[in-house]
């Protein structure tokens, strides 16, 4: 006989999810691995601090010492910002975590899984994972990335494809294959929904060049066809909305910079989920800071955008 996992939903969240008030999750997984300290901090507190002021309430998601956990309170948050030893997990490592009573930050793959099973339905992200190019070939720009063949691949695409979440965020993160990234989430059956833009963006970038499936320009039309998806019982969507001009890069600038990254990265034999965090340290170094305070900004604006959404839905 199975039973459900034992989730730690904390008091505010369940009494919202209680009373059928907007809720947006929140990954982990950025705290601990994606942002340097003190900045990963102060950005989640950011990030909490928007979807309140859009009526909302947020909850972070990760495994305390085994126990799966939906609201992390701040003092929680600060232990993941302050520690260098917490596991990286996705979908597949949320069973170590718990049956060894880890901690461990939960990407956007685990964090639908674990939001899916509180009753959450919008999670709020930098950027979504996908298929990582050949670091072999990595002078291509932007818009060629569908070259060569590669098997480092997300299981973010894979959960979009099962989960019933919206996930708000800048797109794909730019050190990834966008065009083979999006072709996947089309094989997987989820809309990748552009957030008054017609091209998907690429994190640091706005556009990658790349065609969005869909098109809304207010919270309500994201709703609506949120919940038309829903209702033909599909999974997992894409909500992305681009990077502030004023805190993006231009796409010439970081071709340079990451073919730079990815030649280390292919020097140190970096691959797996220690690949992305890797990355994006070495971006970070090599712009002197221009993408961490990018992904900061990213981070807060779609925190805001999932809190409208969820609102918005509540209401239909």
């Amino acid at each position: 006989m199975t039973t459900r996992v034992q989730l730690d939903v904390r008091p505010e969240v369940a009494a919202a999810l209680r009373a059928g008030r907007p809720v947006v999750a929140l990954e982990s997984a950025l705290i601990a691995h994606g942002l340097p300290w003190p900045v990963n901090l102060e950005t989640v507190r950011a990030a909490d601090a928007a979807i309140r002021a859009e009526g909302a309430i947020p909850a972070t998601i990760a495994v305390r010492t085994g126990r799966p956990t939906v609201g992390l309170a701040d003092l929680e948050l600060e232990v993941f910002a302050r520690e260098k030893d917490v596991l990286k997990a996705s979908r597949r490592d949320l069973a170590v975590a718990i049956s060894q009573r880890r901690d461990a930050a939960t990407t956007v793959a685990a964090t639908m899984a674990l939001a899916h099973l509180a009753g959450i339905r919008f999670l709020a992200t930098g950027g979504i994972g996908g298929a990582h190019r050949p670091l072999t070939a990595a002078a291509f720009p932007l818009r060629e990335r569908g070259r060569g063949e590669g098997w480092d691949i997300s299981a973010d695409l894979v959960e979009l494809g099962r989960t019933p979440v919206a996930v708000v965020c800048a797109g794909a993160k730019s050190i990834l294959d966008v065009p083979r990234t999006l072709e996947i989430l089309e094989t997987q059956g989820v809309p990748v929904v552009g957030y008054g833009i017609d091209e998907f963006p690429a994190f640091y970038v706005r556009s990658s060049g790349e065609p969005v499936s869909a098109r809304v320009n207010t919270p309500e039309e994201a709703a609506a066809l949120v919940a038309a998806h829903w209702r033909l019982a599909g999974a997992g969507l894409v909500i992305a909305q681009p990077l502030p001009a004023e805190a993006a890069l231009q796409a010439d600038e970081l071709t340079d910079v990451l073919i730079r990254a990815e030649s280390a990265a292919a020097e140190s034999g970096m691959r797996g989920k220690e690949l992305t965090p890797f990355l994006l340290g070495q971006l970070a170094a090599l712009t002197e800071g221009k993408t961490v305070r990018a992904n900061q900004v990213l981070v807060v604006e779609n925190a805001r955008l999932g809190a409208r959404l969820a609102f918005c839905f509540a209401l239909i």
